[in-house]
């Protein structure tokens, strides 16, 4: 089944609008996709006070907070990937500034 309502719209994801008795399924198009989170009260009030406090909506404060995290595992990541690098790197077969330019 297609989630696009307007045949002459471009392919979107799909935010769930309505379910009649699970017959039918209606979605409203949306631009990113849509997750759906299950937090604990205090988390919750926790975000909605960093929301508050930056004068943006729930939505927008998870999505940055994901983002910081998300960067934040990259930089482990790759800080991880660098320590071994370390440890393997011998002077004697690394490439002179002359082999490399």
């Amino acid at each position: 089944m297609s989630s696009n309502i307007d045949p002459d719209l471009p392919e979107l994801t799909g935010c769930i609008r309505s379910v009649t008795l699970a017959l039918e399924v209606r979605t409203m198009p949306v631009k990113n996709p849509r997750i759906n989170v299950v937090l604990e009260k205090p988390l919750y009030h926790t975000i909605e006070q960093l929301a508050n406090r930056d004068g943006v909506s729930l939505s927008l404060k998870v999505r940055d907070l994901v983002k910081e995290a998300l960067e934040i595992e990259e930089d482990i990541a790759l800080s991880v990937f660098a320590e071994k690098r370390e440890r393997t790197f011998t002077k004697t077969k690394a490439l002179k500034h002359q082999e490399v330019w």
